[in-house]
């Protein structure tokens, strides 16, 4: 999966956990949370929701990692690379 993909995967989860957020009007390289203001219950229902879609395991340990959007597809572009060559 190109990074592409995963930015539209990651939007799309986004947008399912606060319709509100107008995905298009993002800023990729701000703080994810702070732009969207999800509070906590809503951001582990966002990490939950890449997890179902992508299968990437998310240890709690790497949340402090995606705080953009940037850094979300980052994050999982290298996730699956690793999952994909194991």
């Amino acid at each position: 999966m190109d990074e592409a993909q995963i930015r539209r995967e990651a939007l799309d989860a986004l947008q399912r956990i606060a319709p509100e957020v107008e995905v298009e009007s993002l800023r990729p390289d701000r703080l994810l949370r702070d732009e969207v203001d999800l509070d906590s219950m809503d951001w582990l229902r966002y990490i939950s929701a890449l997890h179902q879609r992508l299968g990437v395991n998310i240890p709690e340990a790497d949340y402090q990692l995606l705080i953009s959007l940037d850094a979300v597809v980052a994050y999982l572009h290298k996730r699956l690379e690793e999952g994909a060559n194991s």
